[in-house]
């Protein structure tokens, strides 16, 4: 499959998720051209992107994702289009809901009709595993009805009710997957972890939404990459969880990190008002992907260290909101 992808297009590709998934379809596919679309909000920056923005190979476009006029050229004759772009944090869509709905529904969207229009030959789409909603036990598999809780989660769902129709109407392959909750280098910190790094390097409190019992599973964002590499060579359409074995609670995460830094939780744990609706616990099973042949590599515990060693020399380079 390697020697027929010539052109990569790449949405939010210089944020955190994107930017590993830029470097990683760079370094797998060493004879295509990757174009890279990022809006540099707050939580992009080229800078994520300094192994490869030089090469040659490479082509970034400063946009909206939908500001189709700005872009659509450069996905004629593309092999594989591949849509990151989404605002996600859940706290920020309670606060401004449409700008969900605007890049993560519409333009979603606005993008899709582009590939078609441009006969992009395959598509992938990151969607969420928050689209299934609250699962308080067992676990979602891939053909299980989503019930959204929360603005983000509602507009991602909703973009994957689009995108599928075009399976239908135009025959296209696209490829939909939904991930765990990610982690590594690059978040802007306003996530669990990466503000809980941030904010003890400044030697301040992390704040726990509610009790801090809500149960999280965590995927690195490097395996992750490496899924969608996995899929775009074994799969032409479908869609699927992708996952770790690796849960954990809040508090615990909390705890584990005021460890590395030898804090005291008592007194660097805060607990703050918890959320609108606040999912007490997702849970996905990989099994689809793991038959063919994927599993994750890495483990969160193991990378913590490296993490913080990351932010310690690089916090500063995230924009403020």
């Amino acid at each position: 499959m390697k020697n027929n992808i010539k052109k990569i297009f790449i949405t939010g590709g210089a944020g955190f998720i994107g930017s590993h998934v830029s470097e990683a379809f760079f370094n797998s596919f060493k004879n295509s051209k990757i174009i890279i679309l990022d809006k540099l909000t707050y939580a992009g920056n080229k800078a994520f992107l300094k192994s490869i923005i030089k090469s040659k190979r490479v082509k970034f476009i400063k946009s909206d994702i939908l500001n189709t006029k700005k872009y659509s050229k450069y996905l004629k004759n593309c092999d594989l289009a591949i849509n990151v772009a989404a605002e996600s944090h859940v706290d920020n869509s309670f606060l401004a809901p449409l700008n969900f709905t605007q890049t993560n529904t519409l333009g979603a969207h606005a993008f899709f009709l582009e590939c078609i229009k441009n006969k992009v030959k395959k598509i992938l789409h990151v969607s969420s595993d928050e689209i299934y909603g609250e699962k308080i036990s067992g676990t979602c598999y891939e053909d299980q009805l989503v019930n959204p809780t929360n603005p983000y989660s509602a507009s991602k769902a909703a973009a994957e009710v689009l995108i599928n129709s075009y399976k239908y109407t135009y025959k296209k392959e696209i490829i939909i997957v939904r991930a765990n909750n990610i982690y590594g280098v690059r978040q802007y910190p306003e996530k669990l972890i990466s503000t809980s790094i941030v904010n003890l390097i400044n030697n301040k409190p992390i704040p726990i939404h509610g009790n801090g019992q809500n149960i999280r599973y965590y995927l690195s964002a490097l395996d992750f990459a490496n899924a969608l590499i996995f899929l775009v060579n074994k799969k032409d359409r479908g869609t699927y969880n992708i996952g770790s074995s690796y849960y954990e609670k809040n508090i615990n995460i909390a705890k584990k990190i005021c460890k590395i830094f030898n804090k005291d939780p008592d007194k660097f744990i805060h607990f703050t008002k918890d959320r609108l609706y606040n999912d007490k616990r997702y849970s996905v099973s990989s099994r689809k992907i793991r038959k063919l042949g994927w599993k994750p590599k890495r483990n969160l515990i193991k990378d913590l260290p490296s993490i913080i060693n990351w932010y310690q020399k690089n916090y500063k380079k995230f924009k403020k909101k």
